[in-house]
């Protein structure tokens, strides 16, 4: 599948399920994510349930869908993605040494477990009990593990990753277009240590690096970029995630250029065991509602999970809008230019400097990731790596769907989700940020012009971000989608 750009320019035509077209009017263009005054937050909120409730039809996949009982339960059962992933998580317990990684079978909805056969055949039966089709393989998870660290201890090298990929059962090791003369050999040289059964190399065409980019955003320092997920801190306070690496322009967040700080950097981390921030918005009062708002639909999020190799997954940001794309590989660690980040989740959904901090989610709700960078762009694609929730969570004690404020793509507002709109974003760092006039975040009250953001200037001229009222996504907005789920597929 080739993923492009959603969304050509601002106020392009955007196709809706019914098969219709909308261009959003200018002043609704102009309006970013904005914050809801309390006196009108349930209001709002019923209001995107019902829009969630008539507008994006998700499929109703069961845990077992072929209402087979007795032999046939042995078989493979029929599963949504964020089931299988359940699985897969007391399967690893299960089959301990014997767990080779699971990947999800989206032709055919089921989980694919690795196995390596032992002379207890024991966890085989037991596994597919549970529902899972077995494969037996020669690398169990420990190993490709201890593969990742030989790869960590002698091969460190700046424009380097590698992941994890359960369905060739190897190590999956990128090397981009900087790696050349004796930093290709030592890399070659410690794939080949490892043995051919072990990992396999490749070589992009791009650059890894964050994807950071001046333009319109929210703005900290001189740094700009998209807004993830809107939370709840350990406290009940309202907050966001975004990217470790965008708040490095910066600890206060402004939504517009030189205007007065709305949210304040409170735990981040990059380089190293991740790349996340938690930033705190100063107003208690701010309403930040766990939904993302795709241009024409919101996705209400309904909790986190962890990504599963194979599941179909929708990232928004300020730059690029919605694109969609599959999970690769898991456990990624990236060799950036600034630091090597672990614990990433790799995927073929495109990316564009600007994305940085963005969601990346599911079609039924569920959040995944936040961007983090890779390489190549939404029109020759390449690899993009993202923060799993999940982990950021843990790590800042924040939760979704519950408190104050808690939600994906920063949406708070009227008709308003997170994601990317014009004139909005959320972001930092060196040229950190969003898109034409776009990005994520969340903002003033509904009807003011404001939004959450962070920083200056960040390599771009005029940004802005938030959530609220009317906000769009992406460069004018998303579109629709052919399965009436307000998702589309890139094309």
């Amino acid at each position: 599948m080739r993923h492009v750009r959603t969304n050509s320019h601002p106020g392009a035509p955007q196709k809706l399920p019914d098969g219709g077209t909308y261009s959003v009017p200018q002043e609704e263009r102009s309006l970013s994510h904005k914050r809801i005054p309390k006196r009108k937050a349930a209001i709002a909120a019923g209001g995107v349930v019902a829009l969630g409730a008539a507008a994006i039809l998700l499929p109703n996949a069961n845990a077992s869908q072929d209402g087979s009982s007795g032999d046939a339960a042995a078989a493979p059962k029929t599963l949504k993605a964020g089931d299988a992933s359940d699985l897969a998580s007391q399967l690893s317990g299960l089959l301990g040494e014997a767990f080779g990684g699971s990947y999800y079978d989206s032709d055919s909805k089921q989980l694919v477990v690795n196995v390596v056969p032992g002379d207890d055949n024991n966890v085989i039966v037991q596994a597919k009990a549970a529902g899972a089709k077995v494969r037996e393989v020669d690398n169990s998870w420990s190993e490709l593990q201890d593969g990742a660290s030989t790869l960590k201890s002698e091969a460190t090298i700046a424009g380097t990753s590698w992941s994890i990929d359960p369905r060739t059962n190897k190590l999956l090791v990128t090397a981009d277009s900087t790696v050349t003369g004796a930093k290709w050999d030592r890399l070659q040289s410690t794939v080949q240590e490892l043995g051919s059964g072990m990992a396999t190399l490749k070589k992009s065409s791009g650059t890894f690096k964050p994807f950071v980019s001046g333009g319109d955003a929210i703005f900290a320092g001189g740094s700009r970029c998209s807004l993830g997920f809107n939370v709840t801190a350990g406290d009940g306070s309202p907050a966001f995630l975004t990217a470790g690496h965008c708040t490095l322009g910066g600890n206060e967040w402004s939504d517009t250029q030189g205007g007065q700080p709305i949210a304040t950097v409170d735990q981040s981390t990059f380089p190293g065991d991740g790349d996340f921030a938690l930033v705190k918005y100063d107003d208690p009062a701010t309403q930040a509602p766990s939904e993302v708002n795709t241009g024409n639909q919101t996705v209400p999020i309904t909790e986190a999970a962890e990504a599963t190799v194979g599941q179909q997954v929708f990232r928004m940001g300020s730059t690029t809008g919605l694109n969609d794309g599959q999970v690769l590989g898991l456990d990624a660690t990236v060799n950036y230019p600034e630091g090597t980040v672990t614990g990433l989740i790799q995927t073929d959904v495109c990316a564009e400097p600007g994305d940085s901090g963005g969601s990346l989610f599911t079609q039924d709700g569920l959040a995944i990731g936040l961007t983090s960078g890779g390489s190549g762009d939404c029109t020759a694609g390449g690899e993009t790596f993202f923060q799993p929730v999940t982990t950021a969570l843990e790590a800042v004690g924040a939760t979704l769907g519950a408190g104050g404020g808690a939600g994906a793509g920063a949406g708070a507002g009227d008709e308003a989700g997170a994601g990317a709109g014009q004139e909005a974003g959320a972001g930092a760092g060196d040229e950190a940020g969003a898109g034409d006039e776009a990005g994520a975040g969340a903002g003033e009250q509904a009807g003011d012009e404001a939004g959450a953001g962070a920083g200056e200037q960040a390599g771009g001229d005029e940004a802005g971000a938030g959530a609220g009222q009317d906000a769009g996504a992406g460069q004018g907005a998303g579109q629709g989608a052919e399965d009436n789920s307000g998702l589309t597929e890139s094309r």
